[in-house]
């Protein structure tokens, strides 16, 4: 006999996109953030790709590329952090 297992509790989101952006944790703030981490990301990859095949130049491009991936990374786990202090401005 089949027996039902709940995996999740039931989510009313009837009042759309704020709804589904408290369920995942993320604000519009912290959803852009990622967004430019994650377009961060895809240009260090695409530098790491089109590597040389001269030794000085691949060293430099390459130590750039992985530069610039480690900044997507900074930036898509504390970014929300860093840029919290810009919105939270006290007037």
């Amino acid at each position: 006999m089949f027996k039902a297992i709940t995996l999740a509790k039931p989510v009313d989101m009837s009042t759309g996109f704020k709804d589904f952006f408290d369920t995942i944790g993320l604000t519009g703030g912290g959803l852009v953030t990622k967004g430019i981490a994650a377009v961060i990301a895809i240009i260090a990859v695409r530098m790491l790709l089109q590597l040389s095949s001269d030794p000085k130049g691949a060293l430099r491009k390459g130590s750039l590329a992985v530069g610039t991936l480690f900044i997507a990374v900074v930036l898509a786990l504390y970014g929300d952090t860093l840029f919290s202090t810009v919105t939270e401005a006290k007037g």
